[in-house]
């Protein structure tokens, strides 16, 4: 072999060695990283293709159910079939729900939400598509699954509301979370969860709520689940039992129609609010899945304010209504007794003007107790004089004015008793005497809600208690125990002079409310009513023939209310009624407390056993009504 033919063999000899050797060594790093990952990783990468095939996904509890006093089921919940899509899932969202809607309607507004929601949220949060779809849709969807990449049928629940508008204001409602709302519990980050927005649903949202579960399921590439592995329900949310009884609300919601009014029924000894009725009210299921922007628009341009529960959130001078508290300041504090009497001639001089009475031509002499069963301004006017704005203001206080109870009502209004203080702090003025006097005919700065004026007409009736309205039996498993309300002090005589005048509204000819008096014998009321100036009448309009009452336009009308307890004999229910410009007490007032009280009198709820405190999850089956 040649010099040359050597060196060459050498040269490939060398190289072979070399790619061999290189070759060898990747063989043996992978071989190395084969083991590394197979053996000595197996475990760890075991735990992530778990991790990979199943998933944990939680579970909304079931809310809590709330009960009137006798079982009947007031807030309900009930199953909701409804689609959710997974961005990350999806090849394009809106691909997806092009896919979609040739199986199912879905309106551009439904669209543009699921697109804002996914532009917003991560990609592997669900999105709420659509809600409350009928079984044959829910099923068409279940039925082409496979095909709809990101889309997940899912059977949840849904809040619902039985009795309607006759009770928004008072249960309130559940809607969507927003993201100011969203806090540490994940939970309110599920797809078409809803939280509680007004009335008893705010008010007790987390005990409505519960607490979340979760359960843990196997899934394919597609994150489609294949089969469930474990199941943890959570823990319900409490149920709920108040005092209302949700047939005389019914009724009295029934009574209130066509007008702006309220009306709220005690038990003048326990304070059970047994009515707490505004109208005009909502449908709070329309909240539940999503008020129309045409249902929203005509909320908000009604002049009635459907939307203000005005049995707390009204706050309105309550005019002669008022009265009792003014007649109470004059004889508690030794300037008047009950024998007094104050000659009204239709007018009086005070503070260089002139102070009339409603009655042109005047009273004539009265009592105490016939100036309150003839409301006759000038005998309230002496009163206040001689009381003063201090006795006044005691006495309002003492008998539940100028304060909110927190009984269980959302945006509640505390109302105005005013005083000398308050007027420098406000309005930076010393007190006039000429508004002692307006003060004392309950109008001027005096604002007061129909649940404030229930609750002062029931410790007037039940002897001076200072009793508070009491909304709640029971939450969950604790029973709200009763309270013995404290007494004021007040003097029996006193109050029976007061007393007797309301009798005299309603029962004596003459009586300012004698037209709408109980005739059942033994269901008989005594009441006062309240007319409260929302507009004078110029000069030139009198004299162009303009007077109060329907020529002026509504919102330029007297407001009406009408203060009442019953029976006579042996008192044991309490009731206000505000019409908004009713024009007057007697007319739109009484009347419609007349009714609503009969009926309560008629079915004399608090002699009826009250369910016992509910378990959750308990069926309760309703209450007989007096009627079967």
């Amino acid at each position: 072999m040649e010099v040359k033919d050597q060196d060459r063999y050498k040269t490939f000899t060398r190289r072979t060695a070399l790619v061999s050797a290189g070759g060898l060594g990747i063989l043996a790093t992978l071989f190395s990283r084969l083991y590394y990952l197979q053996v000595v990783k197996s475990a760890e990468y075991a735990g992530m293709a778990d991790d990979n095939r199943m998933s944990l996904e939680l579970l909304a509890p079931l809310r809590g159910r709330i009960f009137d006093r006798f079982g009947i089921e007031l807030a309900a919940n009930t199953k909701n079939f409804r689609v959710v899509l997974i961005p990350e899932q999806t090849e394009s969202v809106e691909k997806s729900l092009d896919h979609l809607s040739t199986f199912i309607h879905i309106s551009e507004g439904q669209r543009k939400k699921v697109l804002r929601a996914a532009a917003r949220q991560r990609k592997f949060s669900s999105i709420t598509v659509i809600e409350n779809l009928s079984w044959d849709d829910f099923a068409r969807v279940n039925v082409n699954g496979p095909s709809l990449a990101g889309i997940k049928p899912d059977a949840g629940v849904s809040r619902y509301y039985p009795f309607g508008p006759d009770l928004a204001h008072v249960v309130g409602y559940v809607a969507a979370v927003n993201e100011e709302e969203i806090n540490d519990d994940p939970v309110l980050a599920l797809p078409g969860f809803r939280i509680g927005k007004s009335g008893i649903e705010l008010q007790i949202e987390k005990e409505l709520r519960g607490k979340a579960g979760n359960r843990q399921v196997e899934v394919n590439a597609y994150g489609k689940v294949k089969r469930e592995l474990s199941r943890n329900e959570g823990v319900a949310g409490e149920d709920a039992v108040l005092t209302l009884d949700m047939e005389l609300q019914a009724k009295a919601m029934q009574r209130l129609e066509g007008e702006s009014a309220a009306a709220v029924v005690m038990d003048i000894k326990t304070g059970d609010v047994l009515v707490l009725a505004s109208a005009p009210a909502y449908d709070p299921n329309d909240f539940v899945v999503g008020i129309s922007q045409e249902k929203w628009d005509a909320l908000q341009k009604d002049k009635y304010r459907p939307q203000l529960n005005k049995t707390v959130g009204g706050a309105y001078p309550p005019g002669s209504t008022f009265k009792m508290i003014t007649a109470l300041a004059a004889l508690e504090a030794g300037v008047m007794t009950p024998d007094d009497h104050v000659f009204c001639s239709g007018s009086m001089y005070f503070g260089n003007r002139t102070w009339n009475c409603w009655k042109k031509s005047g009273h004539g002499s009265m009592s105490m107790k016939n100036a309150v069963k003839h409301s006759c301004d000038i005998f309230f006017y002496e009163a206040a004089k001689r009381a003063g704005i201090d006795n006044i203001e005691k006495m309002a206080k003492r008998f539940g004015l100028g304060t909110a109870y927190d009984f269980g009502m959302p945006d509640e209004k505390p109302g105005l008793v005013p005083s000398r203080g308050w007027k420098i702090a406000n309005r930076g003025e010393p007190w006039q005497k000429g508004e002692t006097l307006n003060t004392g005919i309950g109008q001027g700065f005096l604002l007061t809600t129909p649940v404030q004026l229930a609750t002062m007409t029931a410790r007037l009736a039940n002897g001076g208690l200072a009793v508070t309205p009491r909304i709640f039996r029971s939450l969950g498993s604790e029973t709200y125990p009763l309270e013995d309300a404290a007494p004021m002090g007040v003097s029996q005589r006193h109050l029976g002079v007061v007393l007797a005048g309301m009798n005299g509204v309603s029962n004596e000819p003459g009586g300012t409310a004698y037209g709408s008096r109980i005739w059942d014998k033994g269901l008989e009321l005594a009441g006062k009513t309240g007319t409260v100036q929302v507009y004078s009448i110029t000069r030139a309009e009198r004299l162009a023939g303009v007077r109060k009452g329907d020529q002026l336009p509504w919102r330029l009308r007297d407001h009406a209310w009408f203060v009442a307890f019953a029976p006579v004999a042996a008192p044991r229910y309490a009731i206000s009624v505000f019409v908004e410009h009713g024009i007057s007490g007697s007319r739109a007032g009484a009347p419609i407390a007349r009714d609503i009280m009969h009926d309560v009198l008629l079915k004399d709820p608090v002699r009826i056993a009250a369910i016992p405190p509910v378990a959750s999850g308990q069926i309760v089956k309703p209450a007989r009504t007096w009627e079967s």
